[in-house]
Formats: C-alpha cells, sequence, structure tokens
C-alpha cells in the first residue's frame, strides 16, 4: 500500500493507494461481492449465498462497503450492529436488525491478488475511522482460518468465553476491540 487512506467523504471513495478505493456497497455490486465470497469460503463449506449476505446488509446498508480498483469491486466488508459477545447464524439470513453500539464484522474478503499488500490493513483503517464517526463503542468479528493471529497485534481480544457455532469452522474465535483503541498500523 502506498501512502495512509485519507480521511474524508467515503461516497466519494476513500483512497486505500493510488488505484484502490473504498466506497459503500452499491446493489450494482453484489455479483462481484458473492463471487469474492465464493471463491474465499466454498472450499471450507463457509460459504453463505447471496441472500444471506444482501439479508446482512440490508440490516446496515451505512456500515458495508467495496474496495474497487479501476471500475471493478475487488473486495468487500459487511457490518451490522449486532449484540456484544453474539455473531450471527451462517445458516440462515438476518431477520432482525439490532440497535447495538457493537459493530460486527461480518465478512471481510479481499481478492487474492490483493492479499499481503496491506490492502485489507487500509481497509480496516478506514472501517474503524467510519464506525468511529458513526458513534459505535466496539468492533466484533469472528475471525476464521487462523485470522486471529493478526487480529490479536491489530489490538482485538479473543473471547474464549463465547461458543463461536461450529458452521463457522474449527479454528473461529470470536473477538473484540474498542473503536477508540482498535489500532490498525
Amino acid at each position: 500500500m502506498s501512502g495512509n487512506p485519507a480521511s474524508g467523504n467515503p461516497a466519494s471513495g476513500d483512497p486505500v493507494s493510488e488505484d484502490l478505493r473504498i466506497r459503500p456497497l452499491t446493489d450494482g455490486d453484489w455479483d462481484a461481492v458473492v463471487a469474492l465470497e465464493h471463491d474465499a469460503y466454498a472450499a471450507d463449506g463457509l460459504s453463505e449465498g447471496r441472500e444471506a449476505l444482501q439479508s446482512r446488509a440490508r440490516s446496515s446498508p451505512d456500515t458495508c462497503y467495496v474496495l474497487e480498483q479501476q471500475g471493478a469491486v475487488r473486495g468487500y466488508l459487511l457490518s451490522l450492529p449486532y449484540p456484544p459477545l453474539r455473531c450471527p447464524d451462517l445458516t440462515q439470513p438476518e431477520r432482525t436488525a439490532y440497535a447495538s453500539a457493537n459493530l460486527h464484522v461480518h465478512d471481510l474478503v479481499i481478492a487474492e491478488d490483493l492479499r499481503g499488500r496491506e490492502v485489507a490493513l487500509g481497509f480496516m483503517r478506514h472501517f474503524r475511522e467510519r464506525a468511529e464517526e458513526q458513534g459505535f463503542e466496539r468492533i466484533s468479528m469472528v475471525a476464521v482460518r487462523g485470522a486471529d493471529i493478526l487480529l490479536r497485534l491489530l489490538g482485538y481480544r479473543a473471547h474464549r468465553e463465547v461458543t463461536v457455532p461450529e458452521y463457522y469452522g474449527r479454528r473461529a474465535v470470536y473477538m473484540s476491540a474498542p473503536v477508540m483503541s482498535a489500532p490498525v498500523r
């Protein structure tokens, strides 16, 4: 990544690098989001499909973003207010919109060829800044496939007292951090 993402109006798209921009998710992005999600999770049996993904975004459209490169969606982040120490049921669409100071990152996927370039860190920085602007107090997520190691380095704390449902995978860990002290370098 070259430089820091600029703060500013997310509607116009904050730059993560000279050719990557973050912007709010729109209806026209769903084919790309579903394809990215399938590529990332289908082999592990974690793919939810369009209806479930869209249901999570519908419950909080102002907290869902895409990463765009030359007009193409190359990543996405779906989040929604959710009760602390709980996580969405992957086996069904979201049916309730919660009022909560906890913003749960349901899914963050970056195109495989962009991984390892600090793109996810820029995306998380942007997300944390928007969460703070929107008045959220905590950010939570279920780390899958070993992502908890990186999240600990970013200030997230594992909550071993939370039993994560088996459908999240064997190594899934519920984690959270205060918005104000969730450093993303």
